[in-house]
């Protein structure tokens, strides 16, 4: 498509835009005769993200950011060689990490225009490239190993001498200096010498700052590069833990889609995965968020991961690669046993802002006892660029020295894409065995976790959950992106649920497992960890809405054919001879609820129902509770309301001041306090705004006390009873709840809008209760965990905002009190206060 286009003459100095646009150059390149034998490279430079395409196909990313703004298109010039070609170059008008107007995580400057700066036909002097390298690991060597280090000493002497052998002007004086330097790389280690693992890494965020289709060509430029990189250094491995995305872009099309629009790239890689060297890892659909997933939603990550694995590569992962999510659920060492996997990676823990996490290597117990042998890269980087100072610091820093000898280095540009370069291994082949510095070997995730496993006899185990101290604010940012994920992964079960009985019950209905696959992979894809988070640009958020809304209107669809099979009977006009109402249960157990449905003129009325668990009832006479809702109004403007189980007590501002459990008379609101209390506390993070909520916001805590409409009934009572009441929040945001007690239920419901229009505020709802414990609970995946209520010491207090899913609870023997939620998920508990970030 591109080729057939018309093309205008482009100069050297031309910016071209705007944002997210994309231009073809053709280049046309004549090599001089001169220049037989010599190696020539076509550079190109500019503000953009480049790719060159040679006979149609994709052959190099070009990123001046990644270090790559050059293609090699031959490395001695014969006679025979081509000496007239044609190149096209696709510049995408956005950068490596994006186009932050201003800072990296601004929002994008739709405006912006990347330049061409460079375009040249150059020779490249290979013997100069590799004495610069030599220089440039023995001066690291002459200034880092340290004056006690007489290795650093002679570093810095043979630079020295190769200085005054080397004459630039003539290029037969290069070999003696280059013997200097080999004489001090070949000068070998001890055994007891620590080994560096060195695997070729590049981290691609699905999205981030760019919108999801810019990954596609991301991934692209950086796995062509990568390949290239492979057909010239046949040691080069590459651990590549995103294989799943592309397909996923375009849903049902899968791995064809990269067939079709990359198959030259997608033999190549294949190839290379045959060999060894381009390694599939991480086991999930995507690089998902650690905390908010539910269960299902990981076990969907694992198995579609898998699966696509054992097809595409014919084998399933054993290392769980996950190095850039914000903290890691305690179930998840079970939920990888359970999928194959029994080795673990990351290294965000080391960004925790307050304490240093006090491994590297040790075994990670989850919930139920499963282990799983987990390592964090001791450089803390996923994007090392092989210079001596990371190898140094990978040693220096490693808090298991004695009890394992061995450790990952991760190299190549990540984030953005990149991955490594020709330079980074030409550094590191010159580590791989000298003596002062680290053993360095490029390797592979099994042969690293293979020796760790047998030196595992005296490693560490930590049990619960890994909390990263940082980014606390990802469990609330984008409250449409967080309800769209609850209320899709409940969609789906009920989907499923409904389906599965539809089976069970008439062998002629279709389970719809291809489309529930669709829908699952759009949902995997917006748990990415950028994406669920809320910590991407606004296209990726508008991106991800329009997923939801699909999962819900196909859900919605699938559901209602389920419906109609399973029910098929009980649907027809004859076998509803009065009016009914047929009420389903997705739930595994029996509910006896309060439920609204149309009446015979068209209006919502409510009747009470019992249905059984995974069933259906078909509700003809109402069900009339042993006691009906009270609502009564009292003179100084509150509000009571009763239903035979708990009694409620609320003011005009809408505070709970009491909530009292009518069978024992226990009150659960202490004497003085108002439950039900919103407060507004400044939300000013140190750096990264939509990620960060800082401890010192507790400082700020403003109660919200503006009353807009005063608390009123708006159900009087029998079935059930409301109120509701509206409120000012900060300067021009609202807040309007409806508070409801049905009959025979045992919990207040709470129905709360906000239209907001804050900026750098943080909105909660807190409950102060009348309960004693220093353990508070929180549901996470098929399970809970107990965090303190106190802070007493520095791991207590950085859990000032922590995360949950569906349910927080405070217990004392007997007695307890929880606060549940439809599609939050940032929560905390202090002391007796349990406190729900909006």
């Amino acid at each position: 498509e591109a080729v057939v286009q018309e093309f205008r003459p482009a100069q050297v100095g031309e910016s071209f835009g705007p944002t997210w646009e994309t231009c073809w150059f053709k280049v046309e390149l004549s090599i001089p005769l001169a220049w037989a034998g010599r190696e020539v490279h076509f550079v190109w430079e500019s503000d953009g993200e480049g790719m060159v395409w040679r006979d149609a196909q994709p052959v190099q990313g070009l990123t001046k950011e990644g270090e790559k703004t050059s293609y090699v298109l031959t490395r001695s010039l014969k006679e025979s060689e081509p000496h007239s070609l044609t190149l096209y170059v696709e510049l995408a008008c956005n950068g490596l990490f994006g186009a932050g107007k201003g800072s990296m995580i601004a929002p994008p400057d739709p405006d912006r225009r990347v330049t061409l700066s460079k375009a040249e036909l150059v020779v490249f002097n290979r013997d100069v490239y590799e004495l610069l390298v030599d220089l440039e690991i023995l001066l690291d060597m002459a200034q880092l190993l340290g004056e006690e280090n007489q290795r650093s000493f002679q570093a810095l002497y043979a630079a020295n001498q190769m200085v005054n052998v080397c004459d630039v002007t003539d290029p037969s004086t290069f070999p003696a200096a280059r013997d200097l330097a080999a004489a001090i790389f070949s000068q070998r280690n001890g055994e007891s010498q620590h080994t560096i693992h060195a695997v070729g890494h590049c981290h691609i965020d699905s999205a981030w700052l760019w919108p999801y289709e810019e990954t596609i060509r991301k991934c692209a430029r950086s796995w062509v590069t990568v390949v290239h990189l492979m057909e010239h250094n046949p040691e080069l491995t590459f651990a590549c833990s995103q294989l799943g995305l592309i397909p996923v872009l375009w849903q049902a099309q899968q791995f064809e889609w990269v067939r079709s629009w990359y198959p030259g790239l997608y033999v190549r890689i294949q190839d290379f995965v045959a060999k060894g060297q381009f390694i599939p890892v991480g086991g999930t659909w995507v690089e998902m968020d650690g905390n908010l997933p539910s269960g299902e939603s990981m076990v969907r990550q694992f198995l579609q991961g898998q699966r696509f694995f054992q097809e595409q590569f014919g084998r399933i992962c054993s290392e769980f690669w996950l190095p850039d999510t914000f903290g890691y659920s305690a179930q998840l060492p079970q939920l990888m046993r359970g999928c194959g996997i029994r080795r673990f990676l990351t290294q965000k823990l080391s960004w925790n802002l307050v304490n240093s996490f006090p491994h590297h290597t040790f075994f990670w117990e989850g919930i139920d006892g499963s282990q799983v042998l987990t390592h964090f890269p001791p450089g803390d980087s996923y994007g090392m660029h092989g210079r001596v100072e990371e190898m140094l610091k990978t040693v220096k820093n490693n808090k298991d020295k004695g009890r394992v000898n061995h450790s990952a280095f991760l190299f190549g540009f990540g984030d953005g894409g990149g991955g490594p370069t020709q330079k980074m291994l030409d550094r590191m082949k010159r580590m791989s065995n000298t003596d002062g510095l680290p053993r360095v070997q490029i390797s592979t995730p099994d042969q690293l976790f293979s020796v760790l496993e047998k030196e595992s006899s005296q490693l560490c185990t930590w049990v619960g959950e890994l909390f990263l101290e940082l980014h606390n604010g990802t469990y609330t940012t984008q409250a449409q992106i967080k309800k769209g994920n609850r209320e899709c992964e409940r969609i789906l079960h009920d989907v499923e649920v409904l389906s599965t009985l539809a089976v069970a019950q008439d062998g002629v209905f279709q389970y719809p497992a291809s489309q529930l696959q669709r829908l699952w992979r759009l949902l995997l894809l917006n748990q990415f960890h950028d994406v669920l988070p809320g910590s991407c640009i606004q296209l990726v958020v508008e991106d991800a809405l329009q997923y939801y809304a699909e999962i819900r209107r196909a859900g919605a669809q699938l559901q209602e054919e389920a419906v109609q099979s399973l029910c098929r009977d009980l649907l027809q006009p004859k076998a509803r001879s009065t009016q009914s109402t047929l009420v389903l249960n997705t739930l595994p157990w029996e509910r006896t609820e309060v439920i609204s449905r149309p009446g015979p003129d068209g209006t919502e009325t409510s009747a009470l129902v019992t249905v059984p668990s995974m069933g259906y009832a078909l509700v003809q006479e109402p069900f009339v509770p042993p006691q009906p809702v009270a609502v009564r109004k009292q003179e100084d403007g509150s509000i009571t309301m009763e239903n035979g189980l708990i009694a409620v007590c609320l003011d005009t501002m809408g505070h709970l001041t009491s909530l009292r459990l009518l069978d024992s008379g226990r009150e659960s609101v202490p004497d003085g306090c108002y439950a039900n209390q919103f407060a507004l506390f400044d939300d000013v993070p140190l750096y990264w705004d939509a990620w960060d909520v800082m401890d010192y916001h507790l400082e700020t805590r403003k109660p919200v006390t503006t009353l807009l409409k005063p608390l009123e009934v708006t159900l009087a009572g029998g079935l059930r009873g409301s109120v509701r009441f509206s409120l000012q929040v900060g300067k021009s945001s609202t807040l309007t709840q409806e508070i409801i007690l049905d009959a025979m239920c045992p919990y207040l419901c709470f129905l709360t809008q906000v239209e907001w229009k804050e900026a750098h505020k943080f909105l909660k709802v807190e409950f102060p209760v009348q309960v004693r414990s220093t353990n508070a609970t929180y549901e996470i995946q098929f399970g809970h965990l107990q965090r303190p209520t106190h802070w007493n010491t520095s791991w207590d207090w950085a859990r000032f905002e922590v995360w949950a899913h569906k349910w927080l609870d405070l217990s004392e023997h007997g007695f307890g009190v929880a606060l549940l939620n439809d599609c939050k998920y940032g929560a905390s508990a202090h002391r007796n206060i349990l406190s729900l970030s909006l």
